[in-house]
């Protein structure tokens, strides 16, 4: 099966305008983005779809292939339903433009979970939570995994609640979970759920995936060990961009 990674990148952010043109390390960070995807065994093709023309832009500057969306897309999932349409592929990867070290195996066992598990519509990724705090942080998004691997629920609350004592988070099998925001879609799959409107628990929440789970449909999920932070606040950037300087002068050292 061929399977296509399709990142989306604006302009806008509210906590850090014009972050995919950053470029402190001498590469913007959407091309950062693209690399790393392109290191993916299984992916076919990787594309940024961008309502920017300054980043499709700068997209092309480094080599990499960039489509036009429209400008009045709700969601970065209805920007890549968009670029997915003229992608020859049967999976399709949505990997964030804010993801500079996502490892690229993710991307491999994001999609494969497709491969493997034909009754799935949908496919993402989920790393055990460790402490209280993280369970307890509205903003750590939570899945709930059945004992076959698929999704019962995704919320900001604390889920699975613990009804007797305090949740234990280093009992194994783990039982919680944070998810972490990479998918793969069945292609056509993808073109029915862009299509929809959003469902009341989506709106509730605030949660894409809820829509998923509201139409009946499944999606599996791939637990991981750990999972590299993304780019949001200015911080973040400093951050990346201290690593990625330590990274490089270790390799010039050797």
């Amino acid at each position: 099966m061929k399977t296509a990674v399709v990142i989306p990148a604006r302009y806008a952010s509210t906590r850090l305008p014009g972050k995919p043109l950053l470029c402190e390390t001498g590469k913007y960070l959407i091309q950062h983005v693209y690399e790393r995807a392109l290191l993916a065994r299984t992916v076919c093709d990787v594309l940024v779809a961008t309502d920017d023309q300054r980043i499709l832009e700068a997209v092309h500057s480094f080599g990499g292939r960039a489509v036009l969306t429209r400008t009045d897309h709700a969601s970065g999932t209805d920007r890549v339903a968009e670029a997915a349409s003229r992608l020859d592929a049967d999976l399709i990867v949505n990997l964030q433009g804010d993801e500079p070290l996502i490892d690229p195996d993710s991307l491999d066992f994001v999609a494969d979970l497709l491969i493997r598990h034909r009754e799935a519509d949908m496919a993402t990724l989920a790393v055990p939570i460790t402490s209280e705090n993280q369970w307890r942080d509205p903003n750590c998004v939570k899945v709930v995994v059945g004992d076959c691997g698929q999704a019962l629920y995704f919320s900001r609350a604390t889920i699975p609640y613990v009804r007797d004592g305090k949740p234990d988070f280093a009992r194994q099998p783990f039982r919680f979970f944070q998810h972490i925001g990479l998918y793969a879609y069945r292609r056509s799959f993808l073109m029915q759920f862009a299509s929809l409107p959003p469902s009341a628990l989506e709106e509730l929440e605030k949660l894409e995936q809820l829509r998923v789970l509201a139409l009946g449909r499944r999606i599996q999920v791939g637990v991981i060990r750990e999972h590299a932070f993304g780019v949001d606040t200015p911080e973040d950037y400093r951050r990346f961009v201290a690593l990625y300087r330590a990274e490089q002068s270790g390799r010039a050292a050797a």
